[in-house]
């Protein structure tokens, strides 16, 4: 129903501030009764993180950051949904206005800054799911004035861990200062350790899964890359939003603003990233394509480069929830079109090709 009714209420969420408006979409969710969505097609299933997805299309951090709609928004046909980010201590966050739409670009800027209501409350509200179905994850960062980052992911995994398929550590949000600097290799081989160790002392069997940011030059990839298969990181997710203005931006008085861009104009750097990110790990190490889908061809594009599963936020934003059904129709006619019996059989394909861009 509420996939039907988006084209008639889009007008009215566009005319309010955009932050009002997500949250507006957070009780309009939390008001629907429960349901289940269709089963899929078992085309459409993944084997990876040694769990059964099943479909590729999942839903980005950043929209249920408090875990306050998991279940309704797997009603809306995801495969898996991604929840937070959180952080240990509640925040606020930066001050608003934090969002905006340049809609004209299908793109989003945001500076949030992880606003967040606190692992204490975010923990309770996943451990009172247990036993529902479906697949959520969890991701997870630092409080903006920490004393000690690294403390402040463990924390958070030993926390969720129990409650989750996969915990993402988030080092790439470009809205908390120095956050993206645990990129680099030894911080970033200290936090995987404490964060792989939190994790097999409180829930063994939950995925540890690394988002990394678009803007990486491709000698720290190599790093990263190295890090993540020493530390036995499960996934890597590419990518994040990106601080980068493209030329081809429209919105220019829109584009001024500081805090990460998402959406179409990050297709392109973030598809590359991933392909590049395959080449170097293969099918050692599965990876999460996001960034700038918002149609079928695109989520098919970043298999090609190297994705097993996908996210995708910023393109609801424009063309609502009955995106995720069109994407998955669209996945299997491709898949009819090429022969292609699995997404399996697709992965990574292009990815020399896509990697040049």
């Amino acid at each position: 129903m509420i996939d039907v009714l988006f084209p008639l209420v889009r007008p009215v969420l566009h005319g309010l501030d955009a932050e009002r408006a997500h949250n507006l979409s957070l009780r309009a969710l939390a008001a629907l009764p429960a349901r289940r969505p269709a089963a899929d097609d078992p085309r459409l299933a993944v084997e990876v993180l040694g769990r059964r997805f099943p479909n590729p299309v999942g839903l980005a951090a950043g929209f249920d950051k408090g875990a306050t709609v998991p279940d309704a928004l797997l009603g809306l046909g995801f495969g898996f949904v991604e929840v937070g980010g959180v952080v240990p201590r509640p925040q606020p966050g930066n001050p608003a206005p934090r969002v905006f739409r340049l809609a004209r670009d299908g793109a989003v800027i945001n500076r949030f800054g992880l606003n967040s209501e606190g692992l204490d409350v975010v923990s309770g509200r996943l451990a009172a799911r247990a036993g529902r179905p479906g697949l959520v994850g969890v991701n997870i960062g630092a409080n903006k004035e920490s004393d000690d980052r690294l403390a402040d992911y463990a924390a958070c995994t030993r926390r969720l861990a129990p409650h989750v398929a996969f915990v993402t550590v988030n080092v790439s949000s470009p809205n908390t200062p120095g956050l993206r600097d645990l990129q680099g290799e030894a911080f970033l081989d200290e936090l995987l350790a404490r964060v792989v160790e939190a994790r097999d002392a409180a829930a063994p069997g939950t995925a540890v899964l690394l988002k990394i940011a678009p803007d990486i030059a491709l000698d720290a990839l190599d790093a990263i890359c190295a890090t993540a298969l020493r530390r036995n990181v499960q996934a890597l997710v590419v990518s994040n939003t990106t601080v980068a203005r493209p030329a081809s931006l429209t919105e220019t008085a829109l584009a001024a603003e500081t805090g990460g861009l998402s959406g179409r104009p990050l297709f392109g750097p973030a598809t590359r990233l991933l392909a590049q990110t395959y080449l170097r790990v293969g099918e050692r190490l599965p990876l999460v394509g996001v960034g700038g889908i918002d149609s079928a061809e695109a989520a098919w594009t970043k298999i090609r480069a190297g994705a097993s599963l996908i996210q995708l936020y910023s393109a609801l934003v424009y063309q609502g929830p009955g995106l995720v059904g069109a994407i998955k129709r669209g996945l299997l006619a491709r898949m009819r079109a090429e022969g292609v019996a699995n997404l399996a059989a697709a992965v990574g394909r292009d990815a020399a090709a896509l990697a040049e861009g």
